[in-house]
């Protein structure tokens, strides 16, 4: 009689065919895991964008307070002394003093004053 062939190497050809399934699994979950920590919703990328615009703004909110600090100076100068008036009456509205002469010279290249 012909004996039957035991269970035991058909059950470790499947147990390794489960376990290669199974690390095959594993590996697509956690690359999946990966792709989604660098560039999900909240992944690394986001976070360096995230960062990268803070500093822009905080950057930005800086040169806001610097422009802001230099105007409340300017109006304060403007309210206190009389000669900024007149500096900034001569430049912007190129207004002279009574009795001053004003010559307008042509064709002639302005010199570096510095």
């Amino acid at each position: 009689m012909k004996q039957k062939p035991s269970a035991a190497p058909s059950s470790a050809k499947g147990s390794r065919l489960g376990r290669r399934t199974l690390h095959y699994v594993l590996l697509l979950i956690g690359t999946v895991l990966i792709v989604d920590a660098l560039v999900g919703e909240k992944g690394l990328l986001a976070m360096l964008q995230a960062r990268a615009q803070h500093a822009a703004l905080e950057q930005s909110l800086a040169d806001v307070r610097d422009d802001n600090a230099r105007l409340r100076e300017e109006a304060r100068r403007l309210r206190e002394d009389p000669d900024a008036i007149e500096d900034l009456a001569r430049s912007q509205l190129g207004l002279i003093r009574p009795g001053e002469k004003l010559f307008i010279v042509k064709d002639v290249a302005p010199r570096d004053l510095r």
